[in-house]
């Protein structure tokens, strides 16, 4: 029996895992309300914002709340939306919806494009001035409990572990980060969030399971004459509608002639054959699109789940001696497609709750006042009123389930006396691809659209290559005995950065391969296998992506 490894610990006030948008606003506002407690946040990134992507087109609410004075402080809303349309797209030509009949929640008056990464880089900037420590480079590992089933902290991963998990002459053992309480902000699906959803039992009286989209994302810079700054254009319909599929497209004209560009799609498609990485190749081809990013470059590429299921799929947020905040809960409001200023407004109620808890002498208990303080918010009661978009279009689709929206949110401000739900997860949509019918992608034209692994390339993707992989197959047989013939393993295709492939030898036998040196940290997989044999866990600290200006 080998003797436990001899870890290393600090010891805070509080632990915040992740530096998004929720993780920085809970730092800083522990620290405005009492300059004395110590706090500690962990990055897994390689810096704070390498791992962040959003479309983003942000609402200022919270952000005028945790620091009014945010345009003195040089924060980078830079852009403000100046023009808003709205279209439904079929394959050759676009339809304005008039605004009177947008679902109000899609009007974007008073919000900024912005890049998330580097308003969470600017939100750093302000957390450290006010004396918290940020740790980028440090994956958390793993949950940290005591002997009373209470969350301590967490465990980082281990440095210089070799691919067959022994240890490299540079190994360097985790160490434990305790704290009196611990906040968990690692945006959608992550990891512990979903390991403490199931070890707490968090989401039993959720009303539905939690759903999800894959957003796909590029950033162009294009000719002056093609820039309209504060642009924004939504879309529905194709290229997503040839299958039955729902989701939407975007484009937003940001400064310095910046473009970003993206394609959402709902992970309740049914089609195996779908890849989310050409329906957004071909969504660029739309001659709406089109005319913004011809004659454009090409800058940085993307791609990251976000969740949607809303109210009805939140599971419980507090649990002895932690929080699941902004995403990693799910408080994303997917009728705005915005989750900036709810995840911000939850890190900011954790940390009034738990300092309040600590002036109290308490510690490793539930901070129940959580949950009647986050329930008496505007950020809930928000996702409360707008809770039946998400399902509308699970249940009708974009086109119909907008018409609901509409007359739901626009006429009865959310307070119609019903909610509907959509029970089935979206790991169980898929149908046989036998059933289901094939799809011919274009090759790309590397000016408008290109293949993954040059996509990958710009994402700046880079990972350890003799570390322990960090994509776990519950069962290894699993991808070629039963999703292959089933659903001819839609990993191939749903995951926007080729870690999959089916591979044929000689014999003609085929195995499954996993390229995780590509992975971007979408979570697709960990979500969207048939099966639920894929799950994603930390890599060494530092790997992935590495994006600038997303």
């Amino acid at each position: 029996m080998e003797n436990a490894v001899e870890r290393e610990y600090m010891d805070y006030d509080i632990v915040i895992v992740g530096a998004g948008p929720a993780g920085l606003s809970a730092a800083c506002r522990l620290k405005q309300i009492n300059p004395d407690l110590s706090v500690v946040v962990l990055e897994k990134g390689s810096e704070v914002g390498a791992h962040i992507l959003s479309g983003a087109v942000m609402e200022p609410t919270a952000l005028d709340e945790l620091f009014p004075d945010w345009k003195t402080l040089g924060a980078p809303l830079i852009t403000e939306v100046r023009q808003d349309n709205i279209y439904v797209f079929n394959k050759t030509r676009g339809i304005k919806v008039p605004s009177l009949f947008v679902p109000k929640t899609m009007h974007n008056a008073g919000n900024y494009i912005i890049s998330l990464g580097n308003f969470c880089r600017w939100m750093a900037e302000q957390a450290e001035q006010l004396g918290v420590e940020i740790f980028p480079g440090f994956a958390a590992a793993e949950v940290l409990y005591d002997d009373k089933n209470n969350v301590r902290g967490v465990v980082t991963g281990d440095m210089g572990l070799a691919a067959d998990g022994s240890q490299k002459t540079d190994y360097t053992p985790g160490m434990e980060l305790r704290g009196k309480y611990t906040f968990f902000a690692e945006g959608c699906r992550g990891h512990l969030g979903k390991q403490l959803i199931e070890h707490f039992s968090l989401d039993d009286n959720a009303l539905q399971p939690q759903h999800y989209g894959i957003g796909i994302k590029e950033l162009w810079q294009v000719p002056p004459e093609k820039h309209y700054p504060g642009l924004v254009v939504h879309s529905a319909g194709w290229p997503l509608s040839e299958t039955g599929s729902s989701g939407g497209g975007f484009l937003y004209h940001m400064e310095d002639n910046l473009v970003a560009v993206g394609l959402t799609i709902d992970l309740s498609y049914s089609n195996p054959h779908l890849s989310p990485f050409d329906e957004f190749q071909r969504y660029k081809q739309h001659p709406v699109i089109k005319q913004y990013l011809e004659g454009g470059e090409r800058v940085s590429y993307g791609a990251r789940a976000l969740v949607k299921g809303g109210m009805q799929s939140l599971p419980k947020m507090t649990f002895s001696g932690g929080v699941l905040l902004g995403d990693n809960a799910g408080t994303l409001n997917f009728a705005k497609i915005k989750g900036i200023h709810c995840a911000m407004k939850t890190g900011m109620i954790a940390a009034e709750s738990a300092a309040e808890a600590i002036a109290s002498n308490r510690q490793q208990d539930e901070l129940t006042a959580f949950n009647s303080n986050y329930q008496s918010s505007w950020a809930y009661q928000e996702l409360h009123r707008h809770r039946n978009f998400g399902p509308a279009q699970h249940k009708w689709g974009n086109i119909i389930g907008s018409a609901y929206a509409f007359i739901d949110i626009n006429i009865f401000n959310g307070h119609l006396p019903w909610t509907l739900t959509d029970p089935r997860p979206d790991h169980a949509r898929l149908k046989p691809a036998s059933e289901s019918k094939t799809i011919d992608y274009p090759k790309p034209d590397n000016r408008l659209t290109f293949d993954k692994l040059s996509s990958v390339f710009i994402s700046n993707t880079n990972h350890e290559e003799a570390q322990p992989c960090h994509l776990k197959l519950v069962n290894p047989e699993i991808p070629i005995s039963h999703n292959l013939p089933l659903y001819d393993e839609p990993a191939q295709r749903y995951c926007p950065a080729g870690v999959y492939e089916v591979v044929e030898e000689t014999g003609g036998e085929k195995r499954f391969q996993i390229n995780a040196q590509n992975c971007v940290h979408c979570k697709t997989c960990d979500i969207k296998d048939p099966s639920q044999n894929i799950i994603w866990v930390a890599p060494e600290g530092g790997g992935g992506p590495n994006y600038p200006n997303m």
